[in-house]
C-alpha cells in the first residue's frame, strides 16, 4: 500500500490544474477555427488561473472565470470581429445600395425580375415577395452575388 502512488491532491490544486488546461484547450481551439470565440474563455481562465495560484476562494474564481468570459464575449467579440474581418471584398456594386432603380422587367411573388441602375440592368429579386410590376420605382437593399434585393420604394 504505501509504495502506490498518493492522488490526494486538494481541490485547490485541482482548480489550478483546471484553469491551466481551459488555457490551453482555448487557445488550441481559437487556433483552429479562428473564430474569435475560444479566446476569451483563454483570458478569463488566466485570471482564474492566477487567483488560483493565490488561493482565492473557488466561488470567486468561478465568478471571476464565468464574468470576465461572458464580458469579453459580448463586448469585446463583435470590436474585434470588425477589427479583423479580412473576408470583405469590397467591390464598386457595394454603391448601388440605397440607391432607387427601375424595374424593366416585373418581379413576380418569389420570382426574379429585372431593374436598371445607372444605365444598367441587373436581375433582382423582392425582398419581401411581393409583386412589383414594370416601370416601378425600387430601393436597392442589397447584393447577393449578381443579383440585387429591393423593395418597392
Amino acid at each position: 500500500m504505501d509504495n502506490m502512488l498518493n492522488l490526494n491532491i486538494s481541490i485547490e490544486v485541482w482548480f489550478i490544474i483546471l484553469w491551466f488546461a481551459i488555457i490551453i484547450f482555448s487557445a488550441i481551439l481559437e487556433a483552429l477555427t479562428m473564430d474569435l470565440t475560444s479566446i476569451w474563455f483563454a483570458l478569463a481562465a488566466l485570471v482564474a488561473f492566477i487567483l488560483a495560484i493565490f488561493n482565492v476562494n473557488i466561488a470567486i474564481q468561478l465568478i471571476v472565470f464565468i464574468v470576465i468570459s461572458v464580458g469579453l464575449l459580448i463586448s469585446v467579440r463583435p470590436l474585434a470581429q470588425n477589427y479583423f474581418r479580412t473576408n470583405v471584398v469590397s467591390t464598386n456594386s457595394d454603391r448601388l445600395i440605397g440607391k432607387s432603380a427601375v424595374c424593366t422587367k416585373s418581379i413576380l411573388k418569389g420570382g426574379r425580375g429585372e431593374v436598371k441602375v445607372n444605365s444598367q440592368v441587373w436581375t433582382a429579386i423582392s425582398q419581401d415577395e411581393s409583386d412589383i410590376l414594370e416601370n416601378d420605382t425600387v430601393e436597392i437593399l442589397a447584393i447577393e452575388g449578381v443579383k440585387l434585393i429591393v423593395k418597392k420604394a
